[in-house]
């Protein structure tokens, strides 16, 4: 579970932030902050694993908070979500290594893609020994020689996008997942999901193996290595 802060003097706003991650799976708002000193107290009061930042507060900038929040607490991620268009916050908001940067007004469609990238990035992160390119790649948006290569890569019958939706899914399931269940998901056959987990098992990147219910077949279970997507 994700625990969240949400730091945002409007506090319409906020509510409007804490409804979009109602909707979402593996997260959890543990409390919002209207001022940069209801921040830093809650968090050395509480677990947070990621802010939800706001610029304009009005007793500190966002950008100068960024630096009391990590005093705290180093490992924190932030994601700024600002109506600040300036050049020069921008900047400075960047150079503090936030993971995402949203400006006002948030479009729900926006702001969920950018959880889910994170919850995906976070998880994969947590099993990973060593980091690769095609990791980084992702991460710092490297998408297009990047995808060009990866269509080289796979035989005939394995769509690069489709692949990499089938790997995210199977990160994200820690009990592992059916043909079936994979089809269901994204959008297709159980033949054809049943062909892209069999194609990851090929490549070293899958495992699978049957597991026994209390009727009926065996179900052949897909779960992923610790190798990156």
């Amino acid at each position: 579970m994700i625990h969240i802060l949400i730091i945002e003097d409007d506090f319409r706003v906020a509510g409007i932030h804490e409804k979009f991650l109602a909707k979402m799976s593996g997260v959890k708002v543990v409390g919002k902050a209207l001022t940069g000193k209801e921040a830093i107290q809650f968090m050395k009061d509480r677990e947070v694993d990621l802010v939800l930042l706001d610029i304009f507060m009005p007793d500190i900038l966002g950008t100068t908070l960024i630096e009391d929040i990590r005093k705290i607490n180093p490992n924190v991620d932030i994601i700024m979500i600002s109506a600040a268009t300036e050049k020069h916050l921008v900047e400075e908001t960047i150079r503090h290594g936030v993971f995402d940067y949203i400006i006002k007004p948030v479009e729900m469609k926006r702001f969920i893609a950018t959880i889910e990238k994170y919850k995906r990035t976070k998880k994969v992160l947590d099993v990973m020994e060593d980091v690769d390119q095609s990791f980084l790649d992702d991460y710092f948006g490297h998408t297009g020689s990047n995808a060009s290569s990866v269509v080289k890569q796979t035989p005939k019958g394995i769509d690069p996008l489709t692949l990499k939706k089938v790997k995210g899914i199977m990160y994200e399931v820690d009990a592992g997942i059916t043909a079936e269940e994979m089809g269901t998901k994204i959008g297709a056959s159980r033949t054809t999901a049943r062909r892209y987990l069999e194609y990851l098992i090929s490549i070293g990147e899958g495992t699978a193996e049957l597991e026994y219910g209390i009727v009926g077949r065996p179900e052949r279970k897909y779960r992923m290595t610790n190798k990156t997507f």
